[in-house]
């Protein structure tokens, strides 16, 4: 178990508390909220980090394959369903933002199945950097943010196409001839 799976995994554990404590007291509780802002940081910051680790001293593992991507889809998505049920966020956005993830981690298995990783992007890089943006900006729920916490939202959602979008052109051979 090396440190970058050590992070992956720490970044799993940091959920439940982060989303204990945007939901304690129904949310409304500021303290609270900045707790699970910081928790929030702290597990995309491992993200960050552990990829960084992995590549730059070749401790790339196949559980590190696999449990990295889940992670920070667990880490967004945990957060993207509970801003529906605080009333930050309207569903149908949650929608398209999970329904991507479900179908380029689908593109990815097709992928695999056939010998051939797909790399992320950049335009999926922007995309995990504006979600987590947005992400922390909901949290804080900073109503002299609200605006900028609205034109995140709104990059978020239109960054988030784009990577779909992008990924199904780059590689619908996947999909269509079984390799790329």
């Amino acid at each position: 178990m090396n440190l970058p799976n050590k992070l992956t995994i720490l970044r799993v554990l940091m959920i439940p508390f982060f989303v204990f404590f945007l939901l304690l007291e129904g949310g409304t509780n500021q303290t609270y909220r900045i707790i699970a802002a910081i928790i929030f940081i702290a597990a995309s910051f491992t993200d960050m980090l552990d990829g960084k680790i992995a590549r730059k001293y070749n401790l790339v593992t196949n559980f590190g394959k696999f449990m990295d991507p889940l992670a920070d889809k667990l880490l967004v998505c945990s957060g993207l369903i509970c801003y529906v049920g605080l009333g930050l966020l309207p569903s149908w956005i949650v929608i398209i933002i999970i329904g991507r993830e479900f179908i380029i981690s689908g593109f990815r298995l097709v992928a695999s199945d056939n010998g051939v990783v797909i790399a992320a992007s950049y335009w999926g890089k922007f995309k995990t950097v504006s979600q987590m943006i947005m992400s922390v900006l909901l949290i804080l729920n900073i109503p002299a943010l609200s605006l900028l916490t609205q034109i995140f939202v709104w990059i978020a959602l239109i960054l988030t196409v784009v990577s779909l979008v992008d990924y199904i052109v780059k590689n619908h051979k996947v999909l269509t001839e079984g390799s790329i």
